[in-house]
Parts: C-alpha cells; sequence; structure tokens
C-alpha cells in the first residue's frame, strides 16, 4: 500500500552508499577490520568496556543467557509486554520463562513490585526491557537483583542513545543487548551489538559468535595466527562488513535522528492533548532521555482498536501495535509461570495502538496523522 504517512522510514544518503561500496571494492566482506572499528566506536558512544557485533539481538539475548550458564530447570524473570524474541533467548538454553507485569498506562516497563512477586528458588536472572526507549526502574531492580544475587539482562533493543543518568541503557545491568533492525534507531537492515562489563563474559561472547573457535579467519588474513582450536560449542553469530559498515555511518547520525525523534513525540504529545483528550500517551513524564524509538498510544476503555487502525488506515497512515503479549501467543498460553497475573498488560495490550515515528517525518506529517485520530477514534466507538 502507498501510505501518505508510513509507520517507520528508513533514509539512506550518499554516507551509507559509500561506505558500503568501499568494503565491496576492499574483497574482504566477513567479519573484519570494519567490524572492529564499529564494535570500537559503539562502546565509546555507549560507555561500554566490551562491545561486539552480532548478527542480530536476539542471537545477542541467547549468548547472553548461555554466558550466565543458565539451562534447564532455570527461570527468568521477563515481561509478557515486550517483542517475542525476549522469551524466546531463554527458551533456546532450555531455562524457563516467568512473566512479570508491567508498571502502569503511564510506563510500559517492567515493574520492579512484580518482579519481587515472581521470585522462586529456580530464579536465575531478571531481564528488563526498556520499551520504546524509556528505562525501566533500574535503580529498584538492579538493588534487588544484587540483594538476591541475579544479573541482569538489558533488552536495549528499543534503547541504541537512550540515557538514564548520564549512563547508556544497556551498560548499567550484567549484559546488554541491541537491535540494529531495519526500523530500529540505528538501522543495519538487519544487526545487533552485545555489550558487557566484564572481561570474562565478554571472552565468552567472543567464543560463543564464532563457533567456539579461538581465532577468527581476520586472525589467520592478517598473519596473526596460523590455525585455532574450538574450546566449547559455539555459534556463527557474527555480523558481516557490509552491515558494520553501514553501523558506523548510522552511528554517527544517531544524536541528530533521536533528537528529532524526540521533537517529533514532543508535538504529537502537545496536538494530541489538545485535539483528543480520551487519548492516552505514556512516558509522560518519564526520567532519563529516551531514544523515542516508537510512538505508544493507548486507546480509551471500549474503543474498537481494529475499527480505529482501520480507519486510519482508509487516511493513509499505517499503524502497528506493540506488542502483543506474548502469554497470549500459542505457544506461551498456559505454559509459563505469572501469566495469570498481569493485570495492566492485559489492559495495555488490549489498548495499545503505535502512531507512526521516524527521523525524517516533517512537523506537516505529524499533525496530518494528529488529524486523522479524532475521526477514526470517534468512528471506532460507533
Amino acid at each position: 500500500m502507498d501510505w501518505k504517512v508510513p509507520l517507520s522510514d528508513v533514509k539512506f544518503d550518499r554516507a551509507e552508499i559509500d561506505a558500503v561500496t568501499s568494503v565491496l571494492e576492499s574483497g574482504w566482506l566477513t567479519m573484519g577490520a570494519v567490524t572492529a572499528e564499529f564494535e570500537k566506536e559503539f562502546a565509546a558512544y555507549s560507555g561500554a568496556k566490551h562491545a561486539l557485533a552480532v548478527t542480530n539481538a536476539t542471537v545477542a539475548l541467547h549468548m547472553a543467557c548461555l554466558a550466565l550458564g543458565l539451562g534447564p530447570g532455570d527461570e527468568v524473570i521477563l515481561p509478557s509486554l515486550t517483542f517475542v524474541a525476549t522469551a524466546n533467548a531463554v527458551r533456546y538454553t532450555g531455562a524457563e520463562v516467568v512473566f512479570a507485569d508491567i508498571t502502569s498506562p503511564q510506563d510500559l516497563t517492567i515493574s520492579p513490585a512484580s518482579i519481587e512477586r515472581r521470585l522462586s528458588p529456580r530464579t536465575r536472572a531478571v531481564m528488563v526491557m526498556h520499551y520504546a526507549g524509556y528505562p525501566c526502574e533500574m535503580s529498584s531492580i538492579l538493588d534487588w537483583a544484587q540483594a538476591h544475587h541475579l544479573p541482569v539482562i538489558e533488552d536495549a533493543a528499543h534503547a541504541s542513545g537512550s540515557f538514564l543518568n548520564e549512563r547508556h541503557l544497556g551498560t548499567l545491568g550484567k549484559v546488554g543487548c541491541f537491535s540494529f533492525f531495519s526500523n530500529k534507531n540505528l538501522s543495519t537492515g538487519e544487526g545487533g551489538m552485545i555489550v558487557t562489563g566484564d572481561d570474562a563474559l565478554a571472552e565468552q561472547f567472543r567464543l560463543l559468535r564464532s563457533h567456539g573457535m579461538t581465532s577468527l579467519t581476520w586472525d589467520r588474513h592478517q598473519g596473526h595466527a596460523w590455525s585455532y582450536d574450538v574450546v566449547t560449542t559455539g555459534y556463527n553469530y557474527r555480523i558481516d562488513e557490509i552491515r558494520s559498515a553501514l553501523g558506523r555511518v548510522q552511528l554517527r547520525k544517531l544524536e541528530a535522528n533521536n533528537a528529532r525523534r524526540r521533537e517529533i513525540t514532543t508535538l504529537y504529545r502537545s496536538l494530541l492533548a489538545e485535539d483528543c483528550p480520551a487519548l492516552s500517551l505514556p512516558f509522560a513524564h518519564h526520567p532519563g532521555v529516551s531514544a523515542a524509538h516508537i510512538l505508544p498510544v493507548l486507546l480509551p476503555p471500549g474503543a474498537d482498536r481494529l475499527r480505529f487502525m482501520e480507519g486510519m488506515k482508509a487516511r493513509g497512515i499505517q499503524t502497528s501495535i506493540h506488542y502483543p503479549p506474548i502469554h497470549a501467543f500459542s505457544a506461551f498460553k498456559g505454559k509459563v509461570r505469572g501469566a495469570e497475573d498481569l493485570p495492566v498488560t492485559d489492559d495495555v495490550a488490549a489498548r495499545e495502538v503505535t502512531l507512526p515515528l521516524y527521523p525524517a517525518m516533517t512537523d506537516e506529517q505529524v499533525r496530518q496523522v494528529a488529524a486523522a485520530v479524532r475521526p477514526a477514534l470517534e468512528e471506532s466507538a460507533l
């Protein structure tokens, strides 16, 4: 469909084209020097001690679970209001997912109080997700986790360029995992990054990323090694030079793009508060500096969400849902502890709609979306 305003959009220019062309002309496409520079630059930007580029955020989450020793009989507490990869990464190890509720309709991040209620003798980790790039209540969560000797994994898929108390989200817990999927603030099409301040974990990540091998093809090409040992079961979770080249350019644009996302969010809030006060916009007074990855809104109780989204579609506006809660999926329904007690998640998940948000969006497009909301909402109540 030819949307008047799409949900998201990626704009690459000459800088990305030149970066990719340079890789192609070099003749070296697999993980090598460009990736090493991307990792170095991302670490410097985020303040992470170690940053390793990987093929996507899902494998970063899987590596985090593996390196922390999760396995059958273990439990990991995480939100149900997130993309399914957050839970799948735990299941890959044979460990079990335990769902915690979100904080409130104004704060769609995992609730510290709900985490506390889910604790059991089998709990081995907590996985938080910084929804839309807004920080979880990390101070409470980290204090509680430390008291119970539990590592915290940060699903920072939405949070490239998000900060809390001048620290980059993803660097507060034991491990942080970032996504560079096509619609993300820093986009390489597919791709991700795993960060940690722990030297031993970083070494495990290097082995897990590339078949458990002690040296890489690039190392041997450079003459730094002639062979290798395999010291653990590993995976092919490497990124390639083309995507790393895109990532380096996108990283340089991230601050300006995120600033524009925040401007758009502020304009949305102003327009919708005036024209459609029945609509609720979460995170109005949230702490920290958000990457403003998406713009979630909550329809009033009783509104027909499908009818609202169809009304927006009829006006050329693309919308989405973030997210269908994981506990409602067939693969998880009735199989996960905690799913029976998620009242806030259930309420929010039934009313959430995501409006368009991307850096190249013009103020006029924002006004166009906002102007469509009121009549679409009125139609949804018929």
